[in-house]
């Protein structure tokens, strides 16, 4: 089954520059409880971003050049979405993770969304497609703690694809 996680300010910014623009640190502990254990599947700019080989996931890199070369036995790289078809047909669930590109084109796949809504507008460069409210169906909200270390109002959705 193919997920989505993404944290999302009001205005849809998801980062400038290659970089994540705010700090949450609950959000990054959701993120690993979340995708731990899983495979994690994402563009070569938001793979590079992360700086380095993330624990316990399996990473899928979708790198259309095909240029990428990563000598790990937890990283594959493809060069098409056609590659991602065992992903999507997968009992384990296995999570979309950015960018902006890859989140808009294997949106129409994913299943299921976890998204952190930072109630916050940014100045970015990276985009989350609109979510057609339509389409979707939200099963659970939590509001975050909001303290010194977040300093943002956030709220955790969860959304499933309405049949």
């Amino acid at each position: 089954m193919l997920s989505l996680i993404a944290a999302i300010a009001n205005n849809n910014v998801i980062g400038k520059d290659n970089k994540l623009i705010w700090h949450i640190p609950e959000d990054l502990k959701r993120f690993k409880q979340i995708t731990d254990n899983k495979t994690i599947i994402m563009g070569r700019n938001t793979f590079e971003s992360l700086g380095r080989i993330l624990p316990n996931r399996k990473h899928v890199v979708l790198c259309s050049t095909g240029k990428l070369k990563i000598e790990d036995p937890n990283v594959k790289i493809v060069t098409g979405t056609h590659e991602l078809q065992e992903y999507s047909n997968s009992e384990e669930e296995c999570f979309v993770i950015g960018g902006g590109i890859v989140y808009r084109i294997l949106l129409p796949y994913v299943e299921k969304m976890y998204i952190t809504r930072v109630y916050h507008d940014f100045d970015g460069d990276i985009f989350f497609p609109e979510i057609d409210e339509s389409k979707w169906k939200v099963v659970d909200r939590e509001k975050g703690l909001k303290n010194e270390e977040n300093t943002y109002d956030y709220e955790y959705m969860t959304y499933i694809r309405k049949k």
